[in-house]
């Protein structure tokens, strides 16, 4: 494994394990749609997007937005690591003393393209920048992540509808496929696959990738940039709460914070893990 790929194994380890330190002092937060998706927010703001942290408003820059609003303690902990603000600030979150919401809020927090959380409306913000881009005849590149439980919102398919229509080939949406929500199963709940079928049948070139093999991402997000004419959609397969044993694939873990003795337990499995990526 060359360098590169290493230090992004490092950050997404530890923003599993700063993503816990959060809900765990708050006693509040997801867990597990943040832990699903933290590899695809590395590969995103490591390795794929033009973004300066010294200038967080840079017209020229590209925008990420998290259409589900819920999983800040995925983003928070990349924008930290990435350098947007000191990972002392996370120990706010949540916290009326402090400006870190539980969702992802653009006034307040440095980094921050769109403020979220009413899932089915990042996307829509995300084509609208996107088609804003194009417009000003602008080079930068839009980035939107959804969950699978998301897209039973009747509105995202209205946005896929519409990034189609304008040919919005400068607009890279992901959608989390972790199977689970908060009700349960996906499957269970409003079934929505074959999801590459029906996005290609609504105008879009669909890729799919493994959401945690950061290789596999980096060139997923490369097809992406090459690609003419039509958004993109990549759909990543997650495991809800990687990372943590006893969370993975479990539905309960999709927003509760963890009692002490799981908290111990969840750090020392992400703390060894964190270990062996440092190589330590």
């Amino acid at each position: 494994m060359n360098n590169d790929m290493r230090g992004l194994e490092v950050v997404a380890a530890k923003g599993r394990l700063l993503g816990l330190d959060m809900v765990y002092h708050c006693a509040s937060g997801h867990l597990g749609g943040s832990f699903s998706a933290m590899d695809i927010l590395t590969v995103l703001y490591f390795d794929v997007m033009r973004v300066d942290p010294k200038d967080p408003k840079d017209p020229d820059r590209d925008r990420f937005v998290l259409s589900k609003g819920h999983c800040t303690p995925a983003l928070y902990p990349i924008l930290a690591q990435r350098g947007y603000f000191p990972e002392e600030e996370l120990q706010m979150f949540r916290s009326v003393e402090g400006h870190m919401s539980g969702h992802a809020e653009m006034h307040h927090v440095k980094g921050v393209d769109m403020s979220t959380g009413s899932l089915g409306q990042g996307i829509s913000a995300a084509v609208g920048m996107a088609l804003a881009g194009k417009l000003d005849k602008k080079d930068y590149r839009v980035y939107s992540l959804l969950g699978d439980g998301e897209i039973e919102e009747g509105q995202v398919w209205e946005a896929f509808m519409a990034a189609a229509k304008y040919k919005l080939d400068n607009l890279c949406a992901v959608i989390d496929v972790n199977g689970l929500q908060i009700d349960g199963a996906t499957a269970d709940v409003m079934p929505t696959e074959p999801l590459d079928k029906k996005l290609e049948a609504f105008g879009w070139h669909v890729t799919k990738v493994d959401g945690h093999d950061l290789a596999a991402l980096e060139d997923a997000f490369k097809l992406a940039q090459d690609y003419k004419g039509a958004p993109t959609m990549i759909l990543a397969k997650t495991v809800k709460g990687k990372g943590v044993s006893f969370m993975e694939n479990q539905a309960g873990w999709h927003g509760k914070a963890p009692n002490e003795e799981q908290y111990q337990q969840a750090r020392q499995e992400l703390v060894a893990a964190l270990a062996e990526k440092e190589g330590k």
